[in-house]
């Protein structure tokens, strides 16, 4: 028995809706992973240096902190909380995240350390003023209120952050950097060095 023209089609026909329902599927998933997890940012300043340089792209997972939290250490994303970025500047800066809420964050010891909550922290990421071994230049001594982050750039010597312009809400983080992108021979994943930070005590 002969097979009919329409026998024939159906194969094609079926396997062409397949295709479609693929591609929709991967479009939406590509959306939504875009849209609602991970976002690409650009770094336009040396305030993150040597970590981050100018012009470095990063992809920042939006899951921090709608689904996972935040902690000490963590390089995030976070929008002006107003009055850090002059016009034409944008609307998101870039730091890391040094104090939580209830941290006292203290600098410096006689070693040119940061302490939190009486622990020193060794921050070998920290890009310092030339013969010096401080990790900032004034000492100060600060509580973070609940709902609040202290946040600083790692180039200390060229970041304002929290030290000029107090704490940062905890709501106004959009996600954690996590890896960067681009240029492509910079291409690395972004520690909190956790081996430091996970020492330091609750408050």
């Amino acid at each position: 028995m002969s097979e009919s023209s329409s026998d024939r089609a159906r194969p094609r026909w079926k396997f062409l809706r397949d295709l479609v329902v693929i591609v929709v599927v991967a479009l939406l998933a590509s959306f939504l992973v875009k849209a609602f997890l991970v976002r690409s940012f650009w770094i336009p300043s040396g305030s993150m240096q040597q970590t981050l340089m100018i012009d470095d792209r990063v992809l920042v997972n939006e899951l921090v902190p709608r689904v996972a939290p935040v902690r000490r250490g963590d390089v995030v994303v976070f929008r002006d909380p107003g009055g850090w970025l002059g016009p034409g500047m944008g609307d998101d800066l870039v730091k890391r995240v040094i104090g939580m809420p209830g941290d006292t964050v203290t600098c410096c010891d006689a070693q040119g350390r940061l302490s939190v909550n009486g622990h020193p922290v060794d921050e070998s990421y920290v890009v310092r003023s030339p013969g010096s071994d401080r990790v900032a230049a004034d000492d100060f001594s600060v509580t973070v209120p609940a709902g609040q982050l202290w946040v600083m750039g790692d180039n200390r010597y060229d970041s304002a952050d929290s030290r000029v312009h107090g704490t940062v809400p905890e709501s106004d983080v959009v996600g954690r950097a996590f890896v960067i992108t681009w240029p492509i021979g910079r291409w690395s994943v972004l520690s909190r060095h956790g081996d430091v930070w996970d020492a330091v005590p609750a408050p």
